[in-house]
């Protein structure tokens, strides 16, 4: 099973960081993980001539800081849950790379991160800082965008009923499904394998192929696994990243989880990544499992 038991949840004080983190505590709670809440503050170097100034650019950071502090205490104390206590970090300079230095820093196994826009990151641009992580991070990223349903519990808090894990069998497929399991197992939720058939030619038979690859789905389905969950295999016809945000409309997902092969494979083919296109279009929050 896969272990996390560190969480980082980047925070902007957007409604995107609400979400985010309303994921990212639930996680810490079912795994008992401990949480780390990160502010960065834009750096002023670039915008301000600190060299002529260097006693007021200093007292201006110090006050920036000190409020954003404040401002980070705040949000963990008005959003936190069931006794969650994350500890929070305030920094200044490019995002990105504070978010990927403190997550190797401090061994963080997951990254927690909302998106900017309804479905996905349909707003956002190449520079984001979300993107970057997803394609940087050495780490597993969830991506949460505001799911199309809502999987709350009584308590306003997500919860996760069921999960989709997404595999073409490859290598890079099968950190992915640790994950898929080890989440379905803590949450009791519903776990479907999804194998895609894609680009088929008329020489092809088609239901041996399917029969071929529901046999292989169904021998990752052990005992032990249905101790914990209830599973289910499923083989569909067509455009990969098409097939997979229609199941998981269709189906009313909570999680998808994916893999990708390497942290710079989404780096190389952004814009034709079947992971990327989930992330950007899918209609829940999406688990990046890089190998």
């Amino acid at each position: 099973m896969s272990k996390i038991d560190r969480i980082l949840c980047p925070i902007d004080f957007s409604e995107f960081s609400v979400t985010a983190y309303d994921y990212a505590q639930s996680l810490a709670w079912h795994y008992r993980a401990t949480l780390y809440l990160e502010h960065v503050i834009d750096s002023l170097t670039p915008y301000y001539p600190y060299q002529a100034f260097p006693e007021a650019y200093e007292e201006m950071c110090r006050s920036m800081r000190a409020g954003a502090e404040e401002q980070l205490k705040g949000f963990a104390e008005e959003h936190s849950r069931h006794g969650v206590a994350p500890q929070c970090y305030v920094t200044d300079g490019v995002a990105t790379d504070w978010i990927l230095d403190f997550a190797e820093a401090q061994a963080v196994n997951l990254i927690v991160m909302g998106t900017h826009g309804l479905r996905g990151i349909d707003h956002l641009t190449l520079g984001s800082v979300t993107e970057k992580v997803l394609r940087k991070a050495r780490c597993p990223v969830l991506a949460v965008c505001k799911p199309a349903h809502g999987p709350v519990t009584p308590g306003g808090e997500p919860d996760l009923h069921r999960i989709l894990y997404c595999t073409d069998f490859s290598d890079c497929s099968e950190q992915a499904f640790d994950h898929a399991v080890s989440l379905a197992s803590e949450y009791k939720a519903e776990l479907t394998l999804l194998h895609m058939l894609e680009g088929i030619t008329n020489s092809v038979d088609i239901e041996s192929e399917i029969v071929k690859v529901m046999q292989s789905l169904e021998k990752r389905i052990t005992p032990e696994m249905n101790k914990n969950c209830t599973t289910k295999a499923v083989v569909r016809i067509g455009k990969a990243y098409q097939q997979i945000i229609e199941l998981a409309l269709e189906s009313q997902t909570d999680l998808i989880v994916m893999g990708v092969r390497g942290r710079h494979s989404m780096d190389r083919a952004i814009f034709g990544s079947t992971t990327y296109r989930v992330v950007q279009s899918g209609p829940c929050p999406v688990l990046v499992v890089h190998t």
